[in-house]
């Protein structure tokens, strides 16, 4: 059976504070993830309008975030090319570690192997970076990572600074060959 509001309560008060309701239902209902637990925060990045995505697709640009969030930057030029810079020096220093030969055959084994493993250890780290920096999928990024290799292979590894030709087939590095060169 029906039952008429209150006298004190008019006809378009419902009205307005049923609309009231209403609204306020549907933002709690958008606040809220598919389980019923509240959503998260919007991340600063959303906040500061810097709406960072990840790109699938070699881009073109200094507006990157590489290795490291918020990193270099945005619209920073000058932090763009020491990110360029620091991606050469990495894949650089990965060819220099791939064509070392420091170990003495004399050395003792279990010294040998340990230092071996280290520089192991460290060329592989930081060739992963190298390949973490290229999956940005900035064409600079890559292009200095690519030159790095090139410009170290050069220095360390091809026989164009070798002082004869024996050395190019003795023992190349202490370290073993990279199946990926990452």
């Amino acid at each position: 059976m029906y039952a008429p509001p209150p006298s004190h309560i008019s006809h378009s008060n419902l009205e307005e504070n049923s609309k009231t309701e209403t609204i306020q239902f549907a933002e709690m209902n958008d606040a809220m993830n598919m389980h019923g637990d509240m959503a998260p925060p919007a991340p600063d990045a959303a906040v500061n309008n810097h709406h960072m995505m990840m790109h699938m697709t070699f881009f073109w640009g200094k507006n990157a975030e590489i290795l490291f969030s918020g990193w270099p930057g945005y619209n920073n030029i000058g932090m763009y090319v020491f990110a360029l810079f620091v991606v050469f020096l990495l894949a650089f220093f990965v060819e220099w570690l791939s064509h070392s030969n420091y170990i003495k055959e004399s050395a003792n084994h279990v010294t040998a192997g340990l230092i071996q493993t280290a520089l192991y250890g460290i060329r592989i780290g930081l060739a992963y970076l190298v390949m973490l920096s290229v999956m940005s999928f900035n064409g600079g990024i890559f292009l200095a990572a690519i030159a790095g290799h090139t410009l170290g292979f050069l220095v360390f590894g091809s026989r164009v600074f070798k002082k004869s030709p024996l050395t190019a087939y003795a023992k190349a590095s202490d370290l073993p060959s990279m199946p990926c060169n990452c």
